[in-house]
């Protein structure tokens, strides 16, 4: 009798936890989507894209000019004596490994600074999201990536967007 009790009490509580975890609203945001296509993110987006060309374009004039200094470098191996080939030489060898140091950190610079954007980027919107979910009495936001499948009703992303538009529309990119 005991655990007939016992039983029935068990199940009941989890009939009522699953009834209020069905009760609670869950929806979903597309937050790739809000990245690319919001003002904010569109500019960060641009100025990434704009100091990745500058540093693209700076990097082949340097790789051209080291390729110019090879093949000059090979042209004068038979003029030059052998010291003074091995000093040009190694030089040349100098330049080439700053060459790559300063790729890599530029490279590691702008990496830094995607990051960082994107951070600031995501501060400002959480406050919003926040606000939403409390003027819409949703309980949970998920990200649209871990969702499987769901209602379309469910995704806020286009709703999220324009109350972004509104109130973030720049990110700084330093």
């Amino acid at each position: 009798m005991y655990y007939i009790k016992y039983l029935v009490f068990i199940i009941s509580f989890f009939l009522l936890q699953s009834s209020n975890l069905l009760a609670e609203k869950i929806v979903y945001l597309n937050i790739e989507k809000i990245m690319k296509t919001s003002k904010a993110g569109k500019s960060i987006i641009n100025k990434i894209n704009q100091t990745n060309e500058e540093n693209l374009k700076k990097f082949k004039k340097i790789e051209e000019d080291l390729k110019n200094d090879e093949q000059d470098l090979i042209s004068k191996k038979n003029i030059l004596s052998e010291e003074e080939f091995k000093k040009k030489f190694d030089l040349l060898k100098k330049k080439i490994n700053d060459y790559k140091i300063l790729r890599q950190n530029s490279i590691q610079d702008i990496t830094t600074k995607r990051r960082n954007a994107s951070s600031e980027f995501f501060k400002k919107i959480n406050p919003i999201l926040g606000k939403y979910a409390a003027d819409n009495n949703i309980s949970f936001i998920l990200q649209k990536k871990n969702i499987i499948m769901g209602k379309t009703e469910l995704d806020i992303t286009d709703d999220v967007l324009k109350i972004i538009d509104k109130e973030v529309s720049k990110i700084k990119f330093e």
